[in-house]
């Protein structure tokens, strides 16, 4: 920095906060060269006050700081307006408390970030310190989330919107109010201790499970939030050395909103008061304001003080697929218990008509691009057959409260899973209507039940695949006519020798055959209404019905040595029927091993492993895509190689593969080729 020995303008800024951060600097601004000084006086208002009429007679301007701060940290125990007292002290210069580009800069800062980070704010769990000067701020904010919790109790309640609102109301407290005015500001402190106090405790609880703290930094010390790991910080004037402790404190970011273009840290009343002297003291425009923003090249700070980091939120709909699920939740488990058989059934019946609820927070996960997300389970009563039971629109409310609990949970974006996704228009009257983005997860699903299929036909060892991947073989894809049974046959198309498609629907059978042979026309296709007559030709299965228990197929008619893989939920094969051929490997479709050490409750996959709908969920938010990716019945071939190539990206492995008795192991894979390649000699035989 080139230190002149005679500026052409002095700045001197008067803070209530202590001499810890004085400094007497040289700096070149707005083609000026500046004389920068900051006087602290730990609280004393008297003594600003002094300061500011001395150095009238030499300062250009002067900035007036941290009454909040000061008080902040217990320095001064007084009325926020003194501020007004210190500024009166003389009319010879201007002095400046930054108020009017503050608000610009507030106001930059957030729209800054979400150019920047498209959603990152959204549904963002807020907490707000500090009182009115983070107006503009926090009016911003609402443009993208309302989970906003105040530490100011008159905040917290609403209180100056409703006195503004209502004149009368506001003149009635105003007189009520007069008495108090006239107290010492010790006297009126201890009066509103009480509140103060509560409010505080409330906003320290809300402020554990927040994204976002709204503060400066001696805001932030004097609340005593001690736990910041994980959250954005959005405050302003943050130096290297505070950088540096907030990153010890486990910071993920801060969103500075005072741009820092010296060596020494500056408050916008500063850059404020610099404006000014250039102008020579006459009221600073807007367009003065903005004029001098761009020729100086200011902009908002993010900063990463341990590496750039972002964590999205989503959430997740489930539900039970069987009643099974009822005896591991108490206290329905012990009442399946002692009264099972028809009690089953009416607890079947009634809880498809209660609300959703948390069933599991999702903690840990992590990309290998430094990414992380979080999440909520979030159930829904219903069973496969209850929601078949009733009309769309009983499904479609229930998906909606889950979607308001998501937001207020924060999440950015929320997935649909099993019979959720199926019911109705398959998620796109939910998408219409929730309060924030809606995927299916089918294009995830689609990938993964190839990806499965493929590395088992692999591991399997029996039928033919080259080295380009390609399947020297016949192939089925029963429910070919689904959204995730017509991408596999698409998929399967160009990775096999000859393709079957199956499914009732013939009009859609027909159109599908058409549009697959036209787009790949090496294709071999043939259709058929039910598989039996073909299965003892098939070396690969996909199963993508929404059969609901109905029989798809006869697992006796299929090849030794076929793999299965069942993308249906619930399945369309039952482990009886599993059972009746242990020479056929049947896979529980695609299932994705997430990221990082993930905390989950059980789902009835290994640890870390979920279906591959959540995972579509989970990739979306790690990406920062937080938008209506999959929904409908028609899934998009180029959405399923983008999400493909991202679950690559964010660290999405295949899990290990895994059957309806849980995760096959190499020696069970192996048992399963002997007895198949022994059926087949017997089979060459007879």
């Amino acid at each position: 920095m080139r230190r002149p020995t005679t500026p052409d303008l002095t700045v001197v800024n008067v803070s209530l906060t202590g001499p810890e951060r004085d400094y007497d600097t040289v700096v070149d601004f707005l083609h000026h060269t500046f004389r920068l000084v900051r006087v602290g006086t730990s609280g004393d208002v008297e003594a600003a006050r002094e300061l500011v009429g001395s150095w009238a007679s030499e300062a250009d301007a002067i900035a007036i700081t941290g009454v909040r701060e000061a008080r902040a940290v217990g320095l001064y125990d007084g009325e926020l307006d003194a501020i007004d007292s210190i500024k009166q002290a003389t009319t010879a210069v201007p002095v400046s408390d930054g108020h009017d580009l503050g608000d610009v800069l507030q106001e930059w800062a957030i729209r800054h970030l979400q150019g920047e980070m498209p959603g990152y704010l959204s549904n963002a769990r807020t907490v707000v310190l500090g009182g009115l000067n983070h107006a503009r701020t926090t009016r911003l904010l609402r443009e993208f989330t309302d989970n906003i919790e105040f530490a100011d109790p008159l905040l917290r309640f609403d209180l100056p919107s409703k006195v503004a609102g209502n004149p009368v109301l506001g003149l009635a407290v105003a007189a009520a109010l007069e008495p108090v005015h006239l107290l010492p500001g010790t006297v009126k402190a201890k009066i509103q201790a009480p509140g103060t106090g509560l409010s505080t405790a409330l906003a320290r609880r809300a402020a554990r499970d927040a994204d976002v703290v709204v503060a400066t930094y001696d805001e932030l010390v004097g609340f005593g939030l001690e736990d910041l790991a994980g959250k954005t910080l959005i405050s302003s004037a943050i130096s290297e050395d505070r950088l540096t402790e907030l990153g010890d404190r486990g910071v993920d970011m801060v969103l500075d909103s005072v741009p820092q273009p010296f060596d020494v840290t500056v408050s916008a009343a500063v850059l404020e008061a610099m404006m000014q002297a250039v102008i020579g003291g006459g009221r600073l425009t807007d367009d003065d304001m903005l004029d001098m923003i761009v020729d100086a090249g200011l902009e908002p700070r993010l900063l990463y003080p341990n590496g750039w980091r972002r964590k999205s939120r989503f959430a997740f709909v489930i539900h039970p697929l069987s009643q099974t699920f009822f005896s591991k939740v108490e206290p329905l488990g012990t009442i399946t218990r002692v009264a099972p058989g028809v009690v089953n059934d009416l607890i079947e019946k009634a809880i498809a008509y209660a609300p959703p609820f948390t069933y599991s927070h999702v903690t840990g996960i992590t990309s290998p691009t430094g990414a992380e997300a979080e999440g909520w389970l979030i159930t829904v009563g219903g069973t496969p057959k209850e929601l078949m039971a009733h009309s769309p629109e009983f499904t479609y409310a229930r998906l909606l409260q889950a979607a308001d609990m998501a937001r207020k949970l924060g999440a950015q974006v929320m997935g649909l899973g099993a019979f959720t996704k199926v019911v109705g228009d398959a998620g796109v009257t939910v998408a219409k209507k929730a309060s924030l983005p809606v995927t299916t997860g089918n294009s995830y699903s689609a990938s993964g039940a190839l990806w499965a299929a493929h590395d088992a036909i692999r591991r399997l060892g029996i039928a033919e695949v080259d080295e380009r991947g390609m399947l020297h073989g016949r192939t089925m894809v029963v429910g070919a006519t689904g959204a995730i049974g017509s991408v596999c046959a698409r998929l399967l198309a160009l990775a096999s020798d000859e393709l079957w498609l199956v499914s009732p629907e013939t009009a859609k059978l027909l159109t599908l055959k058409h549009e697959i042979e036209r787009d790949h026309p090496r294709a071999t296709v043939h259709v058929a209404a039910t598989p039996d007559d073909h299965l003892g030709d098939m070396d690969l299965i996909v199963t993508a019905t929404s059969g609901a228990g109905k029989r798809v197929l006869d697992i006796m008619q299929v090849k030794p040595g076929c793999v299965i893989t069942d993308v249906a939920r619930p399945l369309d094969l039952s482990a009886e029927d599993v059972a009746k051929r242990p020479d056929v490997l049947v896979v529980e479709s695609g299932e994705i091993e997430l990221p990082g050490d993930v905390k989950m409750k059980n789902i009835g996959l290994p640890p870390g492993v979920v279906y591959a709908c959540l995972a579509e969920t989970v990739v979306l938010a790690l990406e920062g895509r937080y938008e209506t990716f999959t929904v409908g019945r028609n899934i998009e071939w180029e959405k399923v190689k983008e999400i493909y190539r991202l679950g690559l990206k964010h660290g999405m492995k295949l899990a290990a593969i895994s059957g309806v008795n849980g995760v096959f192991t190499p020696e069970q894979i192996a048992d399963i080729r002997e007895r198949a390649l022994a059926a087949r000699a017997v089979g060459a035989t007879g």
